[in-house]
């Protein structure tokens, strides 16, 4: 197994603590893994983006040119990175950002409200994880428990109080995308 994983949004919305729980997630269930974020402008506003590889063997390259998936929370990154998706991979658009839809109809596409559902849950703040929620049921590259182990074992302790609902925002991700994955 050899997954490529680009997330993408504007600076803010938790794309780089994502891919840091992914990486975290594979670490500990025994992969192989880069985690390659990128800094700069993006921290104030603009889009920021990072990369995740995760594989059973030993990573030649961190560099991440056409994924396997790809996660969007906004339309600069969905308009970025959806051509760039392997044939046959996974696209998870935040539809709550994204006024429109996936133009490609060679790979598999999920529209998710990720704001939305994060208000529901009761923090806005959580949408991040409803996508990789929905990403993780798109691409099953990882699981929800290894995820739940993985903020479980590397939140900040500051944050120790929001884990419920971080476990809550990646279940209905999951839940929506098995749901409402188009292929």
């Amino acid at each position: 197994m050899h997954s490529e994983i680009i997330l993408s949004g504007f600076g803010g919305q938790g794309i780089m603590f994502a891919g840091q729980i992914m990486s975290y997630a594979a670490m500990d269930s025994g992969k192989e893994v880069t985690w390659i974020p990128s800094y700069g402008p993006e921290m104030r506003g603009g889009t920021a983006n990072c990369t995740v590889v995760i594989a059973d063997e030993e990573i030649g390259s961190p560099v991440v040119k056409n994924p396997d998936g790809a996660l969007v929370m906004n339309l600069p990154s969905l308009d970025k990175y959806e051509p760039m998706v392997k044939p046959g991979g996974a696209l998870v658009i935040n539809s709550s950002m994204v006024d429109r839809p996936a133009a490609r109809t060679d790979i598999t596409t999920l529209a998710i409200p990720c704001n939305e559902i994060a208000e529901e849950i009761g923090n806005p703040r959580l949408a991040n994880m409803v996508a990789i929620g929905a990403l993780l049921a798109c691409m099953g590259v990882l699981t929800l428990a290894d995820m739940e182990t993985a903020l479980n074992n590397h939140m900040p302790g500051r944050h120790k109080n929001l884990l419920p609902k971080n476990i809550e925002a990646l279940s209905r991700g999951a839940e929506f995308a098995k749901m409402n994955m188009k292929k």
